[in-house]
């Protein structure tokens, strides 16, 4: 049994397919939405999305946001979201080794919060990427981005 499973950015629709079930960190903690959910709206937190499909699963990285889920529906509502397949590992590679030479730095104007969230990011995107390709690439292979 599948539902719909939408992730909206203020951009764009970023997803938008069926699902078995979706698991994320919400503001109360870990989430595990399977379809016919009882109603639920909640905060989400940054990092990781795991999307299991009947063929497997596959991950994306989301920034803050809210999450509805209806017994037929579920919406992610978040700043912003990237699939696996649509990060640049270069690119998250790069920004992780900048947030480490900052924090290493120790610099006296060092915004310390803003330079740990970088790092994390960039390891959230890169921990999306080794997943989704170890378990296939399934939303690449659906063409579902």
């Amino acid at each position: 049994m599948t539902v719909p499973f939408e992730v909206v950015t203020p951009d764009r629709v970023v997803l938008e397919t069926e699902v078995e079930m979706v698991s994320l960190r919400g503001g109360g903690g870990e989430l595990g939405i399977l379809p016919r959910h009882t109603p639920l709206s909640a905060t989400v937190r940054p990092g990781l999305i795991k999307i299991k499909f009947p063929e497997g699963e596959d991950y994306m990285v989301v920034a803050s946001g809210f999450i509805q889920v209806l017994p037929t529906r579920i919406t992610l509502l978040v700043d912003t979201a990237e699939t696996a397949a649509q990060i640049e590992v270069e690119r998250a590679e790069r920004a992780r080794d900048r947030a480490e030479r900052r924090l290493a730095d120790n610099a006296p104007d060092l915004d310390a919060a803003r330079a740990n969230a970088a790092r994390q990011r960039a390891l959230h995107r890169l921990e999306a990427v080794e997943l989704s390709t170890r378990n296939g690439e399934v939303l690449k292979q659906r063409g579902s981005v």
